[in-house]
């Protein structure tokens, strides 16, 4: 009986996040309305992290997410798009995307940036078809006081990212198993 109960609670859920995510991927952004907000993330960026500024200077290329949403009540998801920029341009463009289950309720709203420190990270990102945080290249979360310490000297690790712009009341940021897919958004 209590199972039959279950049921009955996580299907509308299920249900609703389905929906939610499904409008989310229906109404992706131009390349250049990505761009723009690129552009916005990285200036908000730059003036709360000098570290984020200074690794600038010497990545190989950054991956920009400006807005990624996550809700979920036991059943959960989050969905972004951004884009891959080198030497200041955008190179390519992706979405990230996660599922979760367990003790959770909420939604939340944040952006974050990675910064791919050697070509070879790079280039995993690029002919990987789907690349999964976690699996390849290391990446470090970097918090406000990490940041203070690391250097374009200290900085040895393949990946760098930063969190920025937090919105909600969801408990817990984290992007491990989160996949990242390269996307064709319209022109």
């Amino acid at each position: 009986m209590k199972s039959s109960k279950l049921v009955y609670f996580v299907v509308p859920i299920l249900a609703m996040v389905m929906v939610l995510f499904t409008t989310m991927v229906a109404t992706a952004e131009t390349a250049a309305e990505i761009d723009r907000d690129v552009d916005i993330a990285i200036e908000k960026l730059y003036a709360g992290s000098s570290a984020a500024k200074e690794l600038s200077k010497v990545a190989k290329g950054i991956l920009v997410f400006p807005n990624v949403i996550k809700g979920g009540l036991i059943i959960g998801g989050q969905y972004g798009v951004g884009a891959l920029r080198e030497g200041g341009k955008s190179v390519g463009y992706y979405n990230t995307a996660a599922a979760s289950y367990g003790l959770q309720a909420g939604a939340q709203s944040f952006g974050y940036a990675m910064f791919f420190m050697t070509e070879s990270a790079l280039e995993y990102l690029k002919k990987s078809s789907g690349w999964e945080i976690g699996v390849g290249p290391s990446v470090v979360v970097v918090d406000e006081g990490a940041a203070r310490s690391l250097t374009t000297t200290t900085a040895k690790d393949d990946i760098y990212a930063f969190f920025f712009t937090q919105k909600g009341l969801m408990a817990g940021l984290g992007i491990q198993g989160s996949k990242i897919t390269q996307i064709e958004p319209d022109k």
